[in-house]
């Protein structure tokens, strides 16, 4: 049964929402999935998100001493001008230096030099490639993957030189670096393509972990615990020769790489730019992928199906976020928490050796908001037509204001009966059954329904709450589910006006007609339990109990006491108006009390009812000669039958008594 209703109420919030609206909706959740899960690959989320990870990067890079492994060998502008050549690089000066590093039993040398065009030494630079034993890598370049480095006659002579330098020892490695196309910042390894020998690191470091050679894993890059003291020891390349046998703790058994480390080229932004605000020289970003190749070092990364789910548990959570029903602090902390975690978990998992590179930590902000705005409009549509259903059916139930409190804080119209002090009214139309078996169904029920429209406007005028409708009686009652402090006014005049507003329907009839009877209103106040009742999915805001039967009872008595408007004497207690003359002292149908009556004369002059009132009065206490006074005022009024009948009865029931009424 609640899995019945759960999918009722959705259909029929689809329903409310609409079918345009609905796929809006349905459009901007896909939208927020594909930002929670590609925000990498968009125009403007992409570059939020390599912001985020070079700040995560650097929050969580290693800080190291000096690697004991690798050394740099390079050449700088100094260099250049000692020598006389900015480029290419005096060959003669570089086989000496490939000479004594052969001696001095590196593990393996890396040249990050490309060769591509002829000079006068290299006959002498092939020939120490020879004598190489080091096991030797050359820089080798493509110009399909480099065209604006090197040209096709440069690739040609290149690859004549790398065939006349291989031996055992020497061999081409590729020294292509694959910096983000939009940024042009070196954050992941070059793809392994099958027209490139490999590339420089894995062919130093030995046997290649597939994973380096064939996906573009993050660099990772280490920082130097002292600035003053970098990653990579760097010797000048013409201190090799000059030193020779010195430097042999130095190289023996490490890792040689020898490149530039000229001003303004071959020069990369890395993660750490962004905070640094310097550049890296590629030999050192090759040095840093020989050591993290060395070590092994692969983080991790995020599968792409978990990417994905949680992209659907980021859009989810936004959704679902807009729909909960908390509010205040309780809100914000539930997306104070998200937040944070959206936020945390991809520097959490960047610290615990997870690749965050591909993590769409922005477009999980994205996604949430996107899903969180259309769910939102879409429940907010929801709830303006179910605001504006629930107006409309408050409202021709409760007053327009009472109504908008009840929506404001529904807490106020309580789900469980509460005794409630209330004034309670009840109608009648005279003849309705004779009425009713005279005309036609159809006009019956036109006729009703207008009459019905016409006394709940004019209790909702007055501020009522309309209980039900009994056939041609209206139930109304004031003081529930808000109280005011004039519900006792407002009931009185509800009661006058209703019983004017019959008058006029009758007036109004169509003609042909059956004549229309008056109509005949009881008020009460008394105690009543107030609430909601009825069974499983069907409920009533209704008023039960001795408050509610006193009322269709005075309803009933007005019959009986010639009257139209019959109020109790404690609503009229209630009152502040000044509005009434005394109807006696009756026992109601089916009670045993006897209760005060009084009608509401507004056309009556005050002297006249006040002069009723203390005659009546006086003639309750006892005073005999007051009821031949009355009995006087109603002979100058022989058209006023309910004067004339409240002499009869006290004439009966005498001073202090009253009067038991025999039908309804």
């Amino acid at each position: 049964m609640a899995d019945e209703g759960a999918r009722r109420r959705l259909r029929r919030a689809l329903r409310q929402i609409g079918p345009a609206r609905l796929a809006v909706t349905a459009a901007f959740l896909l939208l927020a999935l594909f930002a929670a899960r590609f925000s990498w690959q968009l125009p403007l989320t992409g570059d939020a998100e390599r912001a985020l990870y070079d700040i995560r990067f650097v929050r969580s890079a290693p800080r190291v001493a000096q690697d004991p492994r690798i050394v740099l060998v390079t050449y700088d502008d100094q260099t250049l001008r000692q020598l006389g050549k900015r480029s290419p690089l005096d060959r003669r000066l570089l086989a000496e230096t490939l000479a004594v590093l052969d001696s001095l039993h590196p593990r393996a040398i890396g040249i990050d030099i490309l060769f591509d065009q002829p000079q006068a030494e290299d006959p002498q630079l092939l020939a120490t490639f020879k004598r190489m034993r080091t096991p030797t890598y050359v820089a080798y370049a493509d110009a399909s993957e480099n065209p604006d480095q090197i040209e096709y006659e440069q690739q040609q002579f290149l690859r004549s030189f790398l065939r006349s330098a291989r031996t055992q020892a020497v061999r081409p490695a590729s020294i292509k670096l694959e910096p983000d196309f939009e940024d042009d910042v070196a954050r992941r390894w070059p793809v392994q393509k099958g027209n490139l020998p490999p590339e420089l690191a894995n062919a130093m470091a030995g046997p290649v972990h597939p994973e380096f050679a064939h996906y573009a894993r993050s660099i990772a890059y280490r920082l130097p615990i002292d600035a003053d003291r970098p990653v990579f020891a760097n010797f000048g390349i013409d201190t090799v020769p000059l030193l020779g046998a010195a430097l042999k703790d130095q190289i023996e058994g490490r890792y040689v790489l020898i490149g530039g480390n000229i001003k303004d080229q071959d020069d990369y932004e890395t993660p750490m730019s962004r905070a640094s605000g310097g550049w890296m020289k590629g030999i050192e970003v090759h040095a840093h992928m020989l050591a993290q190749q060395l070590d092994g070092r692969l983080p991790p990364g995020v599968p792409g199906a978990v990417l994905w789910l949680a992209a659907l548990a980021v859009v989810a959570a936004g959704g679902l976020s807009s729909l909960v029903e908390a509010r205040g602090w309780r809100l914000a902390a539930l997306l104070l928490v998200q937040l944070l975690l959206f936020a945390a978990l991809p520097f959490l998992l960047q610290s615990r050796g997870v690749d965050t590179l591909g993590l769409p930590a922005f477009g999980w902000g994205v996604g949430w908001a996107v899903a969180f705005g259309a769910a939102g409009t879409a429940a907010r549509a929801v709830g303006s037509e179910q605001r504006r259903f629930a107006q409309a059916t408050l409202g021709k139930y409760l007053p327009r204001d009472v109504a908008a409190e009840i929506l404001k804080d529904p807490d106020r119209l309580t789900l469980t009966g509460e005794k409630r002090t209330i004034l309670a009214l009840f109608t009648d139309l005279e003849d309705f059954t004779k009425l009713s078996h005279a005309i036609a169904p159809e006009q019956l029920s036109q006729l009703l329904n207008t009459y019905l429209d016409l006394l709940s406007e004019t209790v909702l005028r007055h501020g009522g709450t309309i209980d039900k409708f009994v056939g041609d009686a209206v139930v109304a009652f004031w003081g529930a589910p808000i109280a005011r402090p004039d519900d006792a006014d407002r009931a009185v005049r509800a009661a006058i006006a209703m019983y004017e507003a019959g008058e006029e329907f009758r007036r109004t009839a169509a003609p042909g007609l059956p004549p229309v009877g008056r109509t005949r209103v009881g008020l009460h106040c008394g105690q009543a339990v107030v609430g909601n009742f009825g069974g499983e999915g069907r409920i009533q805001y209704t008023a039960l109990g001795d408050g509610m039967n006193t009322a269709s009872r005075l309803e009933g008595a007005n019959k009986s006491l010639h009257s139209t408007i019959l109020v109790s004497g404690e609503a009229v207690a209630a009152s502040t108006l000044d509005l009434f003359r005394p109807l006696g002292r009756v026992v109601l149908v089916g009670r045993a009390t006897p209760v005060e009556v009084w009608e509401p004369v507004p056309g009556m002059e005050a002297d006249r009812r006040r002069r009723l009132t203390e005659l009546w009065r006086r003639f309750d206490g006892g005073d005999a000669g007051a009821l031949a006074e009355l009995e006087s005022l109603a002979a100058e009024t022989p058209v006023d039958a309910a004067l004339a009948d409240l002499v009869y009865r006290l004439r009966i029931a005498g001073p202090g008594g009253h009067f038991v009424l025999a039908s309804k």
